[in-house]
């Protein structure tokens, strides 16, 4: 600051201390107004010539600011994530998790494209989310080989010398059904988008027929039902047991590549799709307690089954067998997964007669009878 500038800055209060004296002679009664003057002046003067004084800071300053607010307008979305009244998990968490599942199968720096991918072909998406079959691929479940019915599976059981009672009683549950389960209880693992299937899990896989396997503890239970079925003129097919994590992804890589041929960004396709196909490494079929099932006059997996004899045989009576609809229609803000009608679930007779009795899915079990 040089001599003129202060030398300016002395003189232009001087002035305004002048002007003020000389109004408030002429005018005493309004002396006060000659003050306010005299402060709003010399203080915006003060304010502006700081400002000034500062110019170079106040512009880098600036600068800054205004670098953060555009990079900001490009930062990946988060994800919508509908956390579960008993998840133990945090967004943050989660979202690092099931990175790492799906990392294998989609190559992606990020759990998010930068932008949408042009417009949003309507036409595309609706097929998307119409498919016959949107747990596994459209062709699998029309495949025979992919299919193994009772008649099936009595007669491999025969070729290998197995012999099943087919007057078997039927297993009911215990007439005092426990009131508390055990969370270490293998048949009742919960496992969902917010649960992935923990890195220890194992389990013995059994064959059901063929190349179908399940876990073999409820090969058994299935065969069952199965037969109790046929007794009452209902004929179910099984059609996708268990799978490993490379069909999993698949399906899955599949139905996110489906919604962004749609024009939808990656994570916009991500989320509609992990409502309709588990996302690898969360999935009940990867542990084999998952069976899909089809009758042989019915052969789509879609929600029209339930109207179905074999869709209302199973609503009524798999829980006689420790079987429960996974995922029922009105539930599908606890699950987060829409309605599947042909989506069993072994948990036990017991478990599944308390759910049944209650009218709640899994996750409903859990926070209220899981220990």
């Amino acid at each position: 600051m040089n001599a003129s500038s202060l030398q300016l800055k002395l003189s232009y209060k001087e002035k305004i201390v002048n002007r003020v004296q000389k109004f408030n002679r002429k005018h005493k009664a309004l002396s006060f107004l000659g003050l306010a003057y005299a402060v709003c002046a010399i203080t915006t003067y003060n304010v502006m010539f700081y400002f000034y004084r500062n110019i170079k800071r106040f512009t880098c300053l600036a600068c800054i600011l205004l670098f953060f607010v555009s990079s900001s307008s490009f930062s990946y979305p988060a994800m919508s994530l509908n956390i579960s009244f008993d998840s133990g998990l945090s967004a943050e968490e989660y979202s690092t998790d099931s990175a790492d599942v799906v990392s294998d199968a989609i190559d992606y720096e990020s759990d998010a494209e930068l932008a949408v991918i042009g417009e949003v072909d309507q036409a595309l998406i609706v097929e998307a989310m119409e498919s016959d079959n949107p747990d596994v691929t459209e062709a699998e479940h029309m495949n025979p080989d992919s299919q193994v019915s009772l008649s099936e599976i009595l007669a491999t059981t025969a070729e290998d010398d197995t012999k099943i009672d087919e007057n078997q009683e039927v297993p009911l549950a215990a007439s005092m059904v426990a009131t508390t389960f055990s969370s270490d209880d293998w048949k009742i693992i919960l496992v969902n988008k917010h649960h992935p299937i923990p890195d220890d899990y194992e389990f013995p896989l059994g064959t059901i027929s063929g190349t179908m396997r399940c876990d073999e503890r409820i090969i058994t239970p299935l065969l069952d039902m199965m037969r109790a079925a046929s007794s009452d003129g209902v004929s179910l097919i099984i059609c996708s047991p268990y799978r490993d994590m490379d069909r999993q992804t698949m399906l899955f890589t599949n139905k996110v590549g489906r919604y962004m041929n749609g024009g939808m960004s990656y994570m916009e396709a991500y989320n509609l799709a992990s409502q309709a196909v588990t996302v690898p490494g969360s999935s009940e079929h990867q542990i084999g307690l998952a069976i899909d099932i089809i009758s042989d006059g019915y052969s789509s997996l879609d929600e029209g089954f339930a109207n179905t004899r074999a869709g209302q045989w199973l609503a009524a009576n798999s829980y006689k067998y420790g079987f429960i609809l996974r995922y029922p229609a009105g539930k599908e803000d606890i699950t987060s997964i829409e309605y599947e009608p042909w989506h069993f679930r072994y948990v036990g007779v017991d478990a599944a007669t308390v759910m049944a009795e209650n009218n709640i899915c899994l996750e409903e079990f859990w926070s209220t009878y899981v220990e």
